[in-house]
């Protein structure tokens, strides 16, 4: 039987197109939610006509602090332990699907592994080679890749870094991202959502670099009121982000400025129409970046490095917290546009008719 274990909305939305595939060729998933995330959740399997989870681990609010992850984790393990055979359907051969760098994937992975099951990691393989830099993704990634049989790697760069572990490397020829992207551009809702008329950037942040201390969220609260002096700025919130913004009284200073507008989170759909709407995108996110990429958006990255490739030289600026850099992608953010991409290949399918031949 195949499981999939999921706890973020990122991973919800990377995997919506896998759990479609399977749907799709009739094959039967066991969804198992560990409920890291709840916010917004049911609007994305919403929004990809999905089914809600058949197990959830944790039904509190979100986890958005170090301490809580801790004891969430630990919860989690525990309730496996105790009801593994109740969980995984009393299946003793399947295998479960995990997703990307978060602790729900590394919980996925150590919840197979003790109920006996085969472990499959989706966007495998990617790696920054330095390892408290994405922290704590990079070591989450490498920790996944020690637990894992198959490895689901989006490109040969991917496989590529992973000869040493052991197991079956089956190159998807992208991320499901774009099999998602698809989906959300080809049936997304025609709504306008409070999309503003006129040019506007898109600002999201949420990596624990740009947020973990009052010094790295202020470097970027001030480097998103310089972007407003030149473009009316809309600011999507992730939650941690926005505890962060309160904690450190920095959150007045983006409310009170009248080119920032403060949005909370929306569904992927929306968000989409957003990206698709901006005159240029200023994130931390790998996913960003692959939308990004794919769309043809101009993209300024607030990170030091990134382990992805997607756009770099092209459509997207790695700004290394540069203010020369920044100030020139601002000015010139149109020289970065491109046509979106448009690719013959199914990632999710490859993914799905993969599981339906092991399982």
């Amino acid at each position: 039987m195949i499981h999939i274990v999921l706890g973020t909305k990122a991973q919800l939305i990377k995997m919506a197109p896998v759990m479609r595939a399977l749907n799709e060729i009739g094959v039967e998933y066991n969804f198992i939610m560990t409920g890291q995330h709840r916010s917004t959740m049911r609007e994305i399997l919403d929004n990809f006509s999905l089914k809600g989870p058949d197990y959830r681990l944790y039904e509190g609010k979100d986890i958005t602090s170090v301490r809580a992850m801790i004891i969430w984790v630990s919860r989690c393990l525990v309730k496996t332990i105790r009801d593994r055979k109740r969980i995984f359907k009393h299946d003793s051969d399947g295998i479960v699907l995990v997703h990307g760098d978060t602790f729900s994937t590394i919980l996925g992975a150590l919840m197979a592994k003790i109920s006996g099951l085969r472990v499959g990691h989706v966007e495998s393989g990617l790696r920054s080679f330095r390892w408290f830099h994405p922290f704590p993704e990079e070591l989450t990634r490498v920790i996944t890749f020690w637990l894992s049989d198959y490895y689901f790697c989006p490109t040969n760069k991917e496989k590529a870094n992973l000869s040493k572990y052991d197991g079956e490397k089956i190159v998807t020829n992208a991320n499901t991202l774009y099999d998602a992207l698809m989906v959300a551009r080809s049936i997304g809702p025609e709504l306008d959502n409070g999309i503003p008329s006129n040019q506007f950037a898109l600002v999201t942040i949420h990596r624990f670099e740009n947020i973990s201390s009052k010094k790295s969220l202020t470097r970027v609260v001030d480097i998103v009121e310089r972007i407003a002096d030149s473009v009316p700025v809309v600011f999507v919130l992730h939650k941690p982000t926005d505890n962060k913004l309160i904690s450190y009284n920095l959150k007045k200073k983006l409310i009170n400025n009248p080119n920032i507008t403060v949005r909370e989170r929306m569904d992927y759909f929306s968000f989409v129409k957003f990206i698709e709407a901006s005159s240029f995108v200023v994130s931390d996110g790998g996913s960003n970046q692959e939308e990004c990429y794919y769309m043809g958006k101009p993209i300024l990255l607030l990170r030091e490095a990134t382990e992805r490739f997607e756009g770099l030289g092209s459509n997207c600026v790695l700004s290394h917290y540069d203010e020369r850099l920044i100030e020139d992608f601002v000015k010139n953010y149109d020289n970065y546009a491109r046509k979106p991409l448009t690719l013959d290949v199914k990632p999710s399918e490859i993914i799905a008719h993969t599981c339906q031949r092991i399982s």
